[in-house]
């Protein structure tokens, strides 16, 4: 009788390997492809890099670029609540809605009159996943001295790299699909004789 063989064993990593993790965010653009894993999760396929010789990069627009988009920045000096919980839903990829978001930002702002205790988090966690660097100054001191501009960047910011603001984050995974499903693959050289 034979004995069941052991799995395969991965080859040991070399002490030079360097992981090369997923692309941060999901860019929404028409270049990006969807692929669905086995789980069924969405994920785009990008050009991954490496963490440990990626420098961080500017943001798009300055802080006081607010002139630039007078839309974004009348949502956020009008109704800063609900440019927060934009942010915020995009940022935790859905996981928490722009309504959950932006009421926890209103009753921080009316028990502790400070709400970039909370909102200060958001622009670490945007910075972290588009290795964006920390300008002017830490992102604490820049959501409470410059409230509104920050928040106003940040909305660009994801505008910027693709994403329809106003349909959060299962809108644009929507959309995506759409885009992804009407334009059909590009079809690579066949073979030449």
């Amino acid at each position: 009788m034979e004995e069941p063989s052991a799995p395969p064993q991965p080859p040991p990593l070399s002490s030079d390997f360097q992981r090369t993790p997923t692309t941060a965010g999901f860019p929404v653009s028409t270049a990006s492809i969807i692929n669905q894993n086995n789980s069924g999760s969405v994920r785009p396929t990008t050009a991954s890099c490496d963490l440990n010789s990626h420098s961080p990069v500017p943001w798009s627009s300055g802080l006081c670029d607010c002139c630039d988009d007078v839309s974004s920045c009348c949502l956020t000096c009008w109704c800063p609540c609900v440019a927060f919980g934009r942010i915020a839903e995009i940022v935790d990829r859905g996981s928490t809605s722009c309504g959950v978001s932006g009421a926890l930002y209103t009753l921080i702002l009316c028990v502790t009159g400070c709400s970039c205790l909370y909102s200060c988090f958001y622009r670490s966690k945007l910075r972290g996943q588009y290795f964006l660097e920390e300008s002017p100054c830490t992102d604490c001191c820049v959501h409470c001295f410059c409230q509104e501009c920050a928040l106003c960047q940040e909305y660009r910011e994801l505008k910027h790299h693709g994403f329809e603001m106003s349909i959060g984050w299962h809108g644009n995974v929507e959309r995506q699909k759409r885009i992804a499903a009407t334009n059909p693959p590009a079809v690579q050289g066949g073979m030449t004789r």
